[in-house]
């Protein structure tokens, strides 16, 4: 039984890419976790993904870069104010304007730079660097 399917992507990421494996097969798959990897494609840290119906559900077959040092979810999911994303930034990444944080806001799953920009707060759902 999976409590939370986002944390088991990012464990599942980081050990492949530990191991120096070149793809992962993610399984269960949910509109967030696809999100979330399509901006970490457009981030250059992971790679191209397709999804694969084999008839007992769809998994995600992800190719991975070498471009990871460390990434999991944030638990719990902080909701976080405009004003306070400073100090998580300093919590979760080793220094500043080093790694992405990825929030869910009310107008979508964006980085935390772009919810600065927008000037929105929402909840911190992973880290990566």
């Amino acid at each position: 039984m999976l409590n939370d399917p986002l944390a088991n992507v990012m464990s599942a990421i980081l050990n492949n890419e530990k191991v120096g494996k070149k793809t992962v097969a993610i399984k269960p798959t949910s509109n967030v976790i696809k999100k979330v990897l399509t901006i970490m494609k457009d981030l250059q840290l992971v790679g191209e993904f397709e999804e694969v119906d084999d008839g007992r559900g769809s998994h995600l077959k992800l190719n991975l870069l070498g471009n990871i040092n460390n990434c999991g979810a944030i638990k719990p999911r902080y909701a976080v104010k405009l004003e306070d994303f400073v100090k998580f930034e300093k919590r979760y990444l080793p220094a500043l304007g080093f790694g992405i944080i990825i929030v869910s806001t009310s107008k979508g799953i964006m980085t935390l730079e772009e919810a600065k920009k927008q000037k929105v707060g929402g909840k911190l759902l992973v880290y990566c660097y």
